[in-house]
C-alpha cells in the first residue's frame, strides 16, 4: 500500500510537467508538418501552370485549322492573344508577377519541325516556410516558376525532329 502512495504522490507532481512539454513540443511538431505543406502547395502550383501552358499550346495548334488549308497558316499578334486569353484563368491564384510568352516557330529552316511554344512563369510566396526565420533560418520569401509547353501545328512526319528555328509571332505578357 506504500508503494500506491508513494507512486500517487510522484505522478501528482508531474501534472505540470507535462504541459511544459507539450507547450515546448508543439510549436516544432507544427513547424515539422506545415514546412512539407507549404512545399506540396508550391509543387501544385507548378503542376497547374504546367497543364495550363499545355492546353494553351493545344489551343495555339488548333487555330486556323477550319480555313482548311494548314500548310499556308499565317500567325500574328491576334491568335498569341487568344492563346493568352485562353490561358489566363487556368492559372493559379497564388502565381504573382505572372508573364506569358507565345511563339509560333515557322519553316527556317524548310522542311523543320513548325511548333507553338507557350511559357508561363511567375513568383510563389512561401508562407508557411519562412516560420523557419523564428528559429534563425535564412529562407527566400519566394520562388520563380517557370513552365513550356510546345505543340505541333501542321502534321510532320516523326523523321523530321528538327525544330523551326524562325519566329512568326513572339510576344510577352507581362503581369497578366
Amino acid at each position: 500500500m506504500k508503494i500506491l502512495f508513494t507512486l500517487y504522490a510522484a505522478l501528482r507532481g508531474a501534472k505540470g510537467q507535462s504541459i511544459v512539454e507539450i507547450s515546448l513540443i508543439t510549436p516544432l511538431l507544427l513547424v515539422a508538418l506545415y514546412i512539407p505543406a507549404d512545399f506540396g502547395i508550391a509543387f501544385f502550383v507548378s503542376n497547374i501552370s504546367g497543364t495550363a501552358a499545355r492546353d494553351a499550346a493545344r489551343i495555339g495548334s488548333e487555330i486556323g485549322k477550319s480555313g482548311g488549308n494548314e500548310d499556308n497558316r499565317n500567325f500574328t499578334t491576334t491568335e498569341a492573344t487568344t492563346v493568352r486569353d485562353a490561358l489566363i484563368p487556368k492559372l493559379p491564384a497564388n502565381l504573382s508577377n505572372r508573364s506569358i510568352t507565345v511563339k509560333f516557330y515557322e519553316d527556317t529552316p524548310v522542311d523543320c519541325m513548325e511548333v507553338v511554344e507557350v511559357t508561363v512563369a511567375g513568383d510563389y510566396s512561401f508562407f508557411f516556410y519562412q516560420v523557419l526565420r523564428l528559429f534563425g533560418a535564412t529562407v527566400p520569401n519566394q520562388i520563380t516558376i517557370s513552365r513550356s509547353a510546345q505543340m505541333p501545328y501542321r502534321y510532320q512526319p516523326y523523321a523530321n525532329a528538327t525544330r523551326c528555328t524562325g519566329t512568326s509571332v513572339n510576344v510577352t505578357y507581362e503581369d497578366v
